[in-house]
């Protein structure tokens, strides 16, 4: 389990476009100020989400991008697999290749539990549960009234 900036960024930018009113795009110069992405580095982040199909580009005159689907339909893990980011569950946290049960690292046992726990949840919460006033964000309003 690996987040790494470039699935970072691609959170940050999928959350931007994700707050806006459905079907909006925003031109990649805008969303790279929107979240402080440098623009190149931005761009080959979009052309990822955008060949996994999360995101549709539109060229030309009033183009940009968008998401491509509801954001129910995305789950958390697509995201972080269209961005390189780690979801190998037996990578060992101490950087040591793979550990398993027949030749673990100190912190196995443990550490295949959160990662275990990680991975249910990545594949479980959608953009609608991550997303400002989302169903995280009403559950989190009920729990503390």
């Amino acid at each position: 389990m690996h987040v790494n900036q470039t699935a970072q960024y691609a959170l940050r930018a999928l959350m931007h476009l994700a707050a806006l009113p459905a079907g909006s795009r925003v031109r990649a110069r805008d969303l790279s100020r929107a979240t402080g992405v440098p623009p190149a580095y931005l761009s080959k982040i979009m052309r990822r989400l955008t060949a996994r199909r999360l995101l549709h580009a539109i060229k030309g005159h009033g183009g940009g991008y968008r998401l491509a689907r509801p954001l129910r339909a995305t789950r958390l893990s697509e995201v972080l697999e269209a961005a390189g980011g780690s979801l190998e569950r037996d990578l060992c946290v101490f950087g040591d290749g793979r550990c398993d049960r027949r030749d673990p690292c100190p912190l196995h046992d443990s550490w295949s539990g959160l990662s275990g726990a990680f991975h249910a949840w990545s594949r479980r919460t959608t953009l609608l549960d991550l997303a400002p006033g989302g169903r995280s964000a009403a559950r989190r309003r009920r729990v503390a009234t």
